[in-house]
């Protein structure tokens, strides 16, 4: 049985829009919001070099800690707040459930 997260995202404030997705194919987040149709240019393919999928993380359960890359890319950033990630860093798993993450802007 393919067990499902729910993964909030904040489209304007108090507009939340909810993705459902699998955990089970080792999909990360940036993959699934693409498969929903948010702009995510990923230039890099997923491979924290360019910084177009980053996300602000609102809410939910506490996540992994960002590898040094992700911490590198992300200070490099024009913008970056404390919940700062790399959606292609964030591997879904089940207990993700219900976090709420929203897309940074690309320029400052």
């Amino acid at each position: 049985m393919t067990e499902d997260v729910r993964v909030y995202v904040e489209e304007a404030p108090g507009q939340r829009r909810e993705i459902q997705a699998p955990t089970d194919m080792g999909l990360s987040l940036m993959e699934v919001m693409k498969a929903d149709g948010y702009d995510i240019q990923a230039t890099c393919g997923g491979m924290a070099l360019c910084g177009t999928c980053h996300v602000e993380v609102l809410a939910g359960p506490e996540l992994p800690e960002p590898s040094d890359d992700e911490l590198a890319m992300l200070e490099s950033l024009p913008v970056m707040t404390q919940g700062s990630r790399l959606s292609c860093q964030i591997r879904l798993h089940p207990r993700m459930d219900g976090l709420v993450v929203r897309l940074m802007p690309q320029d400052a």
